[in-house]
């Protein structure tokens, strides 16, 4: 019992000397190490000899020492063939020292920890350390991004020019790459070289900046979806004018998804002062010169575009007779006041139009967001019949409207021929890989068969008067039509020359 006594006692002043030993050994060192609250002899921050000082008188000198040093630095920056100078007095130096000394102070306390947290480098052994410069260099952030702004390059999106002097409208621009300067990087760069030097040469990092949009796959967004053309070789000069000049408002127009566009709000009044000139209009079902003629022959041009493009129709209208160049119910009658066109850009993306004429043709073409892979639109009508017409009737001319042309009665004056109606439907036909998968009745058209009018004087014929013979044949009533799908469009164009179509 006694002798275990003796070796727990020899044991616990083993232990108690040896703690003991250590405690003065930790005190022995801390105080050999910071001389009672002061550095090392020998330590070093930025070749600053500081051995020996207190934190307060290190920061002092080492603050002022640092100031007097700023004046030696000269930054070089390199970039291509160009090179811009910074140098010590263009920056001021940040007056807070002192988290540095204090790092450098309690480095021993706190090892890394202090050193992760500020720009601190420790060189040979534990007694140099340098402050980079440019953590303290008032200013130097901004003069990097001044630099950035100077030697930025953007890149530059490949775009589509629509250009309607072009047969191939669609013009597309290369994009072109950029670069911009690593701001952090560079700056990450001088902080290291001045650890070291206060005369630095830095190659300015950059990096690539790829455009967002390429040329090559911009190409693949936009394509020719339809396009339509028309005949007015007939025409005259001035109604082959009156198409051209409303196509022309369209000509290069660039309509947004979604957006709604008029076709009376583009063209704008059929009025000689708007540009347009004297031609045949439909007036209750007569063919009278009036301003603006033809104009119906461009809306009808650019509507059997649109449906070829598969764009949505919002409004569209008849004819009250048919126009002998374009089918039946595929016609477009434009009017201020009562019919316009209208139709939407119903694609995600942008309709682009280009219009066009020749002495012979007028032609509409229409761009956009191609269709998917192998699926296209077909426009197609169904010829339902004709409708035989009512023949001639005769109006006595008690108004003495016509009184130049007839004046008594059995003198007649054809105002116009009877026409037979008909009956069509148009469709738009949609395919893919040659199959059809959807029919779409798009229009249900009767175009009312027109009675012919005679005009008749309505004075007696008195004794000694002779009329000249008359020259005007009465129609009657017609019974049937010969008409059918093979040769209604011969027809029309007989009973509706295009020089008189609206």
């Amino acid at each position: 019992m006694k002798k275990r006594r003796k070796i727990f006692l020899v044991v616990s002043v083993v232990f108690v000397l040896a703690l003991g030993v250590l405690g003065y050994g930790y005190y022995v060192f801390k105080d050999v190490l910071f001389l009672n609250n002061k550095f090392k002899e020998g330590t070093t921050i930025n070749g600053i000899d500081v051995g020996g000082l207190s934190k307060q008188q290190a920061q002092n000198i080492v603050a002022t020492k640092m100031m007097d040093y700023r004046k030696e630095i000269v930054i070089n920056l390199h970039h291509n063939d160009k090179t811009w100078t910074w140098t010590g007095k263009d920056f001021e130096i940040d007056n807070q020292i002192m988290p540095y000394v204090e790092s450098v102070f309690n480095y021993f306390n706190e090892g890394n920890l202090i050193e992760k947290k500020l720009k601190l480098t420790k060189l040979n052994g534990d007694t140099t350390f340098n402050i980079s410069y440019g953590e303290i260099l008032t200013g130097l952030e901004e003069k990097i991004k001044n630099l950035s702004n100077e030697i930025d390059i953007p890149a530059v999106d490949a775009k589509l020019n629509f250009d309607v002097t072009k047969e191939n409208p669609l013009v597309f621009t290369q994009e072109q790459y950029g670069e911009v300067v690593d701001q952090e990087a560079l700056k990450t760069i001088i902080d290291e070289k001045l650890l070291n030097s206060v005369k630095i040469d830095v190659e300015v990092p950059m990096i690539e900046v790829i455009p967002n949009v390429l040329k090559i796959d911009l190409e693949k967004t936009v394509a020719k979806r339809g396009s339509f053309s028309t005949n007015y070789s007939s025409s005259s000069e001035d109604r082959k004018h009156n198409v051209k000049h409303a196509l022309e408002a369209f000509n290069g127009m660039v309509i947004t998804s979604q957006q709604e566009v008029s076709f009376n709000e583009t063209t704008g009044s059929r009025t000689a002062e708007n540009g347009y000139k004297k031609a045949n209009v439909i007036l209750n079902g007569v063919y009278v010169e009036g301003t603006g003629g033809g104009v119906c022959q461009a809306s009808t041009t650019l509507y059997n575009a649109l449906l070829n493009a598969d764009v949505e129709i919002l409004e569209v209208n008849k004819h009250t007779l048919p126009a002998s160049y374009v089918w039946l119910a595929f016609d477009a009658m434009v009017s201020e006041g009562y019919s316009d066109l209208k139709f939407k850009n119903n694609t995600d993306a942008n309709l682009y139009i280009k219009t066009s004429a020749d002495d012979e043709n007028v032609y509409v073409e229409v761009y956009g967001k191609p269709f998917a892979e192998n699926e296209y639109v077909q426009r197609r009508v169904e010829f339902l019949g004709a409708i035989p017409h009512p023949g001639d009737r005769i109006v006595p001319d008690t108004d003495g409207q016509y009184s130049n042309k007839v004046t008594y009665k059995g003198e007649y004056l054809r105002l116009k021929y009877p026409r037979e109606g008909y009956k069509a439907k148009g469709y738009i036909d949609r395919y893919k890989d040659g199959v059809l998968i959807e029919s779409e009745l798009i229009r249900d058209e009767t175009y009312q068969p027109q009675e012919g009018i005679i005009i008749e004087g309505t004075e007696e014929v008195t004794e000694g008067i002779t009329l000249p013979p008359n020259t005007v044949n009465f129609i009657p009533p017609q019974e049937e039509s010969l008409v059918n799908e093979e040769n209604v469009a011969k027809k029309i164009q007989k009973d509706n020359p295009s020089n008189y179509n609206p």
